[in-house]
This record gives structure tokens, C-alpha cells and sequence, in this order.
């Protein structure tokens, strides 16, 4: 019981610092949907390089990345590996661009962005303010019940009061302070998330011996553990890595992210925020494998009926005292809010300036349409299936293959008409279904490669047409 107390204390403390600092950042707003979406464009490239890594590396790194490299090994280092290499290209090649031409069209959504004119290209809003809302809503729900897994291992929970609790803590700072909230809230996650994956890799590694006794441990329980090859690739290791590489480019199409690039104060400032964001990532990532690898030794009973996605926060009970515990938690929960409260964010602006625009021109409409997603998200998230990895997973896909393909092209300036825009995303996202769930090759080429190609090929395919058609009239 005092351990139970100790634990709760330690917890609660770090959400009421969570929620102080989100209300405190709205001591800085300005009462304009342009700062409650956009933070003014002012902000600083330490916040947002943080704030990106955030809210890109979040629930799911702590849970299902581990969950995942607990069951198959050190193979599951390619997908992070790859997804590391796409991810860092987009900071190169697309996040700069975004800022600047974000900025000359006045866009202050993805949605906006996409469509560029959202008078003349409504259909293009519209139909990305539905795919945002849809699958982003999805992927913070998964956020959520990343979270409640942790506090159900923890305090014995039923998972929806997990659910619920985190939906309050976001709401309370978002609905005050916007992006900036959630913003500066990242920040102060990043650092809690590290310091909690940091501290639990050292102590399991050294309950296993070191990093060579966890290896023979693992050779012991299974050969294919230590193998670093994937099993079972029917198209082989080159088309599965080229896949996960894809899938980090893929990033282009997630708005809680990429419209990170679109605050920050300076363009020629991204350079910091990509390198802020890339060590964070590395180190974090390594730090999830080896943690997954830890749990795999100390707790071999998940593998038969348990759940290996409750390896990290049963790991910490096993392994720390109750103080300690608490900041595994409270690590657990800041990667699940900073990831779900952007995502929310997202979706409120899809709904209230792409899907309703007669919404975005009130400023209390714009918070009252945060309260309306929240309230969508929570929903998904009771009534999910408790399968966090296939949730967020598929979410990130779907967004990639819908949005990702007319974000490149819109960032580069191709001209891209109403119709072609709306195929390019239906398309895309319907090659990553069919891919996913009817030819289920998902195992050996994620299905973001496809969604994404589906997609740039109905644009090649219209220009083709478009020019065509011109040389007939001549």
C-alpha cells in the first residue's frame, strides 16, 4: 500500500507540472486563431526540435516498439533504422520549404497548405480535414491506451479511466493555450521520456548481466533473437528496409508533426531543430531496443498469453523502487500526452478551418472544436480493441499514403488541380488498405511504399493525360 502511495505521489506530481506549464504558456497567447494554431510563427528552434521529437517518438516507443522488439529480437532495429533515415531526409528536403511557403500563402493548417487556395480547392480541404480527422483521431486514441497499459500495470486500473485521465490533463492545457501549450509541454516531456528510458535501460542491462550476458541470454532463449535479420521476407532484406525508409518519409503526411516545421520563428533556424531532434532520437531509440531486449530475459512469461506491450511499465515494478516507478510512469504518460495533444490539436484545426471554415473565423468556436475531437478521440479510444501497435501503426500509413505524395508536391510548387488532389489521397490511402489488409504484405513491405507510389503515380499518370490533351488540341 505505502509503495502504491509513493508511486501515485511521484505520478501526480509530474502531470500537475505538465498541466501548470501548459497553462502558464498561455500567459503568452494572443487571442487569434493564428496563435492558437501556429503560436504566431514565433517559436524558438531548441522548443521546437524538442517539441518534434515529442511528439514524433511517444507512447509507442515505450510500448509497442518494445512490445514489438521483445517478441522478434534485435531484428527490430531495421524498422527504426530505416524509419530514423526517411524521417531525417524529410527534415532536409521538405521541413525548410514548408516553412517558407506555408508562410507566403498564409496557410495555417495542413489542410490550408494543401489545398493552397481553400476557396477554389474545397474538395482538397475537405477531404484532408476527413482523412486527418479519421485516422490522426485513431492514432491518438492508440496514444491514450498506450498510456492507460502503463497506469493498468501499474495501479491495477481498468484501462478506461487511464483513457479518461489523459484526455483531461491534454484538454485542460490545450484548451487554454493552444499549440503554444502544447509546445512547451513537449519540451519538458522529451526530457522526462529520455531521462525514464535512460534510467531503466541502465538497471535492466545490469539485472542481465551487462550487454554480454543479455546477449548469450538471448541466444539461449532463442536463436533468432540475436539474428539481425528479419524472418520471413518474402521479397527480401532490400524492399523491406527500402519500405521502412519510405515510412520515415512518411512523416510529410502526419500534420501533428510536420506543422512543427511551420511555427518555428526563423526558416534558416530548421538546421538546429533537425539536430535536436535526430540526437534525441537516436539515443531514445537505441535506449527502447535494448530495454525490449532486457524484458525478453527478465520476464520470458509474456511470450506465452501475456502482453508483451506491458513489458516496460512491468519491468519498472520488478526492477525499481516506488519513487522511481513513478518517474517510469510519468515518462510513459508525458511520451502519451505529447504525442496525443498535438494530434488533437490537428485534428480541431482540420475540423474548424478546412472542414467548417465558417468555424475558424471565431476564436472560441476554434477552442470549443478542441473540445468536440477530444471528445471524437476518447470515444475511439474506449471503444478499441486494447491493440495499440496495428492502431497506430496502420494510422501513420494511411496519412503518409493520403497526405504525404500532394504535401511533396505542394512544398516544391508542382501545380496540382482540385481533382488530381482528391485521387492522389483516396488512392494512396486505398493501396495502403488493399496492401495491408486484403494482400496482407505488410510483413515484408510496409505498406506506406506502395500508398506513397499509388499516390505520385496518379499525378504522373494525370500529366501525362493533361499533356497529352494539349497536343491533340494543336
Amino acid at each position: 500500500m505505502l509503495n502504491q502511495i509513493a508511486i501515485a505521489i511521484s505520478f501526480i506530481l509530474f502531470l500537475l507540472l505538465f498541466t501548470g506549464v501548459g497553462i502558464y504558456s498561455a500567459s503568452r497567447k494572443k487571442k487569434t486563431t493564428a496563435d492558437y494554431l501556429l503560436a504566431s510563427r514565433s517559436v524558438n528552434p531548441w522548443l521546437t526540435g524538442l517539441s518534434a521529437f515529442a511528439t514524433a517518438h511517444s507512447g509507442g516507443m515505450f510500448i509497442s516498439t518494445i512490445g514489438w522488439t521483445y517478441q522478434v529480437g534485435i531484428s527490430s532495429i531495421w524498422l527504426l533504422v530505416g524509419w530514423f533515415l526517411g524521417d531525417y531526409l524529410a527534415w532536409f528536403f521538405i521541413h525548410k520549404p514548408l516553412r517558407i511557403v506555408s508562410e507566403e500563402t498564409s496557410s495555417e493548417t495542413i489542410g490550408a497548405f494543401l489545398a493552397q487556395n481553400p476557396q477554389q480547392n474545397r474538395s482538397i480541404a475537405a477531404v484532408s480535414a476527413l482523412i486527418t480527422i479519421a485516422f490522426l483521431g485513431a492514432y491518438a486514441a492508440a496514444q491514450l491506451l498506450a498510456g492507460s497499459k502503463a497506469l493498468h500495470v501499474i495501479f491495477g486500473w481498468n484501462y478506461n479511466w487511464g483513457i479518461i485521465l489523459g484526455a483531461i490533463v491534454i484538454v485542460t492545457y490545450c484548451f487554454s493555450g493552444g499549440i503554444r501549450a502544447s509546445i512547451w509541454t513537449d519540451a519538458l516531456q522529451s526530457i522526462l521520456m529520455m531521462v525514464a528510458m535512460l534510467l531503466l535501460l541502465v538497471i535492466a542491462v545490469a539485472a542481465c548481466g551487462g550487454l554480454g550476458g543479455l546477449w548469450q541470454q538471448l541466444g539461449a532463449i532463442d536463436p533468432t533473437l540475436i539474428n539481425p535479420i528479419p524472418e520471413g521476407l518474402q521479397y527480401g532484406f532490400g524492399l523491406f528496409m527500402l519500405s521502412w525508409l519510405v515510412a520515415g518519409v512518411g512523416v510529410v503526411g502526419q500534420p501533428h508533426i510536420m506543422v512543427r516545421a511551420m511555427v518555428i520563428d526563423d526558416a534558416s533556424k530548421i538546421g538546429i531543430s533537425r539536430n535536436i531532434y535526430a540526437i534525441s532520437y537516436v539515443i531514445f531509440s537505441t535506449a527502447a531496443v535494448i530495454v525490449g531486449l532486457s524484458a525478453r530475459v527478465l520476464l520470458p512469461e509474456l511470450i506465452n498469453g501475456g502482453d508483451p506491450e506491458l513489458a516496460l511499465p512491468q519491468m519498472a515494478i520488478a526492477l525499481l523502487p516506488a519513487l522511481l516507478i513513478g518517474v517510469i510512469l510519468a515518462g510513459i504518460f508525458s511520451a502519451v500526452v505529447s504525442t496525443a495533444d498535438s494530434q488533437i490539436l490537428s485534428c480541431s484545426a482540420a475540423l474548424t478551418q478546412d472542414l467548417f471554415p465558417k468555424m475558424g473565423r471565431s476564436y472560441g468556436l476554434v477552442k470549443i472544436g478542441t473540445l468536440i475531437v477530444t471528445a471524437i478521440i476518447l470515444a475511439i479510444a474506449l471503444a478499441s480493441d486494447k491493440n495499440m501497435f496495428a492502431l497506430g501503426v496502420f494510422a501513420w500509413s494511411a496519412l503518409a499514403s493520403g497526405l504525404g505524395p500532394l504535401l511533396i508536391l505542394r512544398v516544391w510548387r508542382f501545380p496540382v488541380n482540385s481533382a488530381v488532389g482528391v485521387a492522389m489521397m483516396l488512392v494512396g490511402i486505398a493501396t495502403a488498405a488493399i496492401w495491408n489488409g486484403v494482400l496482407q504484405l505488410s510483413g515484408s513491405i510496409y505498406e506506406v511504399l506502395p500508398g506513397m507510389v499509388a499516390g505520385f503515380l496518379v499525378y504522373g499518370i494525370a500529366r501525362l493525360l493533361n499533356s497529352f490533351l494539349v497536343k491533340n488540341k494543336k
